[in-house]
């Protein structure tokens, strides 16, 4: 659906969230638009899952303020839980079973009334296309079913946001893209997505905005294209004879808008088309007396923004401190 962005769904103001002496979550601010797919993109140990299990109620609100569907998380955490579903990083599903059973003991969890409980698994069981699969065991299901009933699950309650939180992790790449269109096909039924994730390409595929967090911070916010354009029109990666002179030379061109060292090379943001930029390049490299070793040039991707924001690569840090129980308190 189309994204709302001039009504905030979420609201989020100076979050901070601390264990110990160790600041997790250090003084962030953002707005979720109605009806909108919005992704927190970041490495493990980020603040991810926390600020998640803090806008969920999971984690008590520390420092700042957070309103989720016009209910505040400190002060109404009940209207809150009413208002969200939760997908967790570990699956939580009784291996023993059905899947029918599951939606079933859920909509029951939630005092949802039997007929309503009824029409609604049929509803859930065909957009995650688990027909042919409720009379099923949990532990016969694959590892993409069982994160299909899971999101199933938390859209038993018709909550108005879904939070997902890395719900493709330990997923292969086939069945990781299959549920990118559950969870587009989830936000075209109306539900609001708030998801966490350390993949660049899947928070670049789904999202309408995301906001880069790292060590607890945001650093950046956007809609993916807006993300990659701060970037420049193109990317170039050059390996040569002597890349310290190379790059001095590369800085003082008027269509470069940076460079710096990556790899064995140099990795050259521009302002203009890269294939007219490229043969200029070389042209000075050359004439410089240095030797062009190895070229490449592509647009830029989402790896190359964590780098230019962050200054390097999506690291893997040790996971944060995670809860995996959710119900009604």
């Amino acid at each position: 659906m189309d994204p709302d962005l001039s009504t905030s769904i979420i609201e989020v103001k100076d979050l901070e969230h601390q264990y110990g002496d160790f600041k997790a979550v250090d003084g962030i601010s953002f707005t979720v638009g109605r009806g909108e797919i919005f992704s927190f993109l970041g490495p493990n140990g980020a603040g991810k899952s926390t600020a998640i299990n803090v806008l969920i109620t999971l984690l008590k609100l520390q420092k700042g303020e957070a309103r989720i569907a016009g209910y505040d998380v400190r002060t109404e955490p009940e209207k809150v839980r009413e208002s969200i579903g939760i997908v967790f990083q570990e699956v939580t599903l009784d291996r023993d079973m059905t899947v029918w059973e599951i939606l079933e003991f859920h909509g029951r969890l939630y005092g949802m009334a039997r007929a309503d409980r009824k029409k609604r698994i049929s509803e859930i069981l065909e957009l995650v296309k688990l027909e042919g699969k409720k009379d099923t065991f949990v532990k016969k299901l694959s590892g993409g079913m069982k994160r299909r009933l899971e999101i199933g699950r938390g859209l038993m309650t018709r909550p108005i946001v879904l939070f997902l939180d890395e719900p493709t992790i330990g997923l292969d790449p086939q069945t990781r893209m299959r549920m990118w269109d559950y969870i587009r096909a989830v936000n075209e039924e109306g539900t609001t997505i708030f998801l966490t994730t350390h993949y660049m390409d899947e928070a670049d595929n789904l999202s309408d905005r995301i906001s880069i967090i790292d060590h607890g911070k945001i650093i950046a916010s956007g809609k993916p294209w807006e993300l990659k354009n701060a970037l420049g029109k193109d990317l170039i990666y050059l390996e040569t004879s002597d890349n310290t002179r190379a790059r001095a030379v590369i800085s003082s061109l008027a269509n470069v808008s940076g460079a710096s060292e990556k790899g064995k090379g140099i990795l050259i943001t521009t302002n203009d088309d890269g294939t007219k930029v490229l043969p200029l390049l070389i042209e000075e490299i050359r004439n410089s007396g240095i030797s062009v070793i190895t070229v490449n040039l592509k647009k830029p991707s989402m790896d190359d923004v964590f780098v230019h924001f962050t200054g390097r690569e999506l690291r893997d840090d040790k996971p944060e401190k995670v809860s995996t129980a959710f119900g009604r308190r």
